[in-house]
């Protein structure tokens, strides 16, 4: 049995993929496990890790240091890929409200993360762990492990210790701040549903539907394309009732006095549309929808690499197949299908139209689910080139001796999010399906724990044990202070509703955990839409300021 003891304790190729398959298969075992509804997740591999160090299982310094970077590279790469085409449209319009107060909630968590560690005397170092801990934000600890060791040359274990020690009660505290929110201001959830639906319906940017009768001489004979630059609201003409037929609308089709239009116009414009084409009449939905019985919906995917960054209105589906498109969903989202709206590779259109048509569309734009399954790996390992390339530059600011670099994880998130977002203009296929991007996910971030967890778990219960418990407390206070100032102010002042708010505290905090809990808690879908909306931003400030932080302790 020489041979086994040699392959569980000696150093080698073989005694290290024995050891991370053993971390990783054992912590995503226990990951399973819940207590009162909550799940530590992945985050298990890292405990794992730390006990089997604690016990003497150990790989090569070298071995680990490049499992640990390589596995940051991928999770930090899929998640920019996820969150790229989204990342800058985010920034606008409702999202720049929540995004604004997820930068005050990371700013007032590194401000306490400063003055706790003048407080109490723990080093910066150890407390920016406890920081990365207390937002349960993985990345952010990588990179500021990256950082320190390209700044120094040497790795500080007390950054793992501190993140292992603060991460269990961030998670209950990012959900225990979410409850106490909802004591404080006396929430009622069904009454808060309530009081959103009715503030829906009468939301004047929130489109609707009427039916027009055409009364204006001036536009007998027009075409639909020619009565955009006529009128300076904003609408869309479905369709057209002529003499009790229905035909859907395009760019060509002609106007005439006695029309009765179908249109799609925001609430705050309906009465100037109206007056402008004539009168607004009442025609039942169910009307419109026997009299067009031969038209039919039907969702198209794009999938030829043809037509992958190419404007929506440069392909002229009114005019080429009398077909129109009402809805764009990409990556679960669903986005304007608007004549400048770039297409992407996985793009599924809602198109509505004659089924011959839809047809004809589905031949032009690929329609071939098979091709996405094909893996696309040319952008992956273009984008981690750059991003390394990007992470190394040294940048020199004032008086600070030390050259600041956005590192492996800044440097590949940001090129990961400019291809996701900017990778079709160059006809870049950037499309990964959902379970791929997942799986690359999954494989980085349980690499890089299995590694941090194995190279801190020596002289860890020793430094718990000297007085490391107390981090715990420091992380509560930085997990819960700022979740509770900025809900408040977004409650009170920021007119946030609770459900969105419940969203933007997850993904303000990057944790799922909370999503799910927030999801589970909301009768709408309003949380997830608060968690993808300012998740992208927040990633990128947690694992910047987690870099910053160290460059400031030196």
């Amino acid at each position: 049995m020489e041979w086994l003891r040699e392959l569980i304790f000696e150093p080698g190729i073989a005694h290290s993929i024995l050891l991370l398959a053993f971390v990783i298969a054992v912590g995503t075992v226990l990951a399973k496990v819940k207590i009162a509804g909550v799940s530590l997740g992945t985050t298990w591999i890292l405990f794992v890790g730390i006990a089997a160090s604690h016990f003497g299982l150990i790989m090569d310094p070298a071995v680990l240091s490049f499992v640990k970077d390589f596995g940051l590279i991928v999770f930090v790469f899929a998640v920019g890929m996820q969150v790229g085409p989204s990342f800058f449209a985010s920034l606008r319009k409702g999202g720049l409200k929540l995004n604004g107060f997820a930068t005050l909630s990371v700013a007032i968590a590194v401000g306490l993360t400063v003055l706790l560690s003048k407080v109490t005397g723990v080093s910066l170092n150890t407390m920016t762990g406890i920081l990365c801990g207390a937002v349960t934000n993985t990345p952010g600890l990588g990179a500021a492990q990256e950082a320190l060791a390209d700044a120094t040359g040497h790795a500080d274990p007390s950054l793992a210790m501190g993140y292992a020690v603060a991460y269990p009660l961030g998670v209950i505290g990012i959900i225990l701040s979410m409850i106490l929110l909802r004591v404080i201001f006396r929430i009622n959830i069904d009454k808060e549903n309530t009081r959103i639906e009715n503030a829906r319906k009468d939301d004047p940017s929130a489109s609707s539907v009427i039916s027009v009768r055409v009364s204006n001489p001036a536009l007998d004979g027009k075409k639909v394309v020619e009565l955009r630059d006529m009128c300076s609201n904003k609408f869309l003409i479905s369709r057209i009732m002529h003499n009790n037929n229905v035909e859907l609308a395009h760019g060509q089709s002609e106007i005439r006095v006695g029309d009765n239009l179908y249109i799609v116009v925001s609430a705050k414009d309906m009465k100037q549309v109206a007056s402008f084409f004539g009168e607004q009449i009442e025609i039942a939905d169910e009307l419109w929808r026997e009299a067009n019985q031969k038209y039919v919906s039907r969702r198209i995917v794009v999938t030829k690499p043809q037509i992958n960054g190419r404007y929506l209105g440069d392909l002229k589906l009114r005019n080429n197949f009398g077909v129109n498109v009402i809805r764009v969903n990409r990556a679960g989202i669903d986005i304007a299908a608007t004549a400048n709206l770039q297409l992407q590779i996985g793009d599924r259109l809602t198109v509505v139209g004659e089924e011959s048509a839809l047809k004809d569309v589905a031949n032009m734009i690929g329609d071939q689910l098979k091709r996405l399954r094909h893996p696309n790996i040319i952008p992956i390992f273009i984008g981690i080139l750059l991003g390394v390339l990007l992470g190394s530059i040294p940048f020199y600011f004032g008086n600070i001796p030390q050259p600041v670099k956005l590192g492996l994880a800044g440097g590949t998130l940001i090129v990961a999010i400019l291809i996701g977002r900017f990778g079709p203009q160059f006809h870049m296929i950037t499309y990964t399906t959902v379970s791929a991007n997942l799986m690359l996910r999954e494989l980085g971030i349980s690499l890089f724990l299995a590694a941090v967890g194995l190279g801190a778990g020596q002289g860890f219960v020793e430094t718990i044990v000297d007085g490391g418990w107390k981090w715990i407390g420091y992380g509560f206070i930085i997990t819960v202070v700022p979740l509770l100032i900025v809900g408040s102010i977004a409650l009170k002042w920021g007119k946030v509703d609770y459900f969105t708010l419940m969203g933007m505290i997850a993904g303000g905090t990057t944790d799922p955990p909370a999503l799910a809990f927030a999801t589970s808690s909301s009768p709408n879908e309003l949380p997830s839409i608060g968690y993808t909306t300012v998740y992208p931003l927040t990633m990128f400030l947690r694992i910047l300021t987690a870099e910053m932080l160290i460059l400031i302790s030196l």
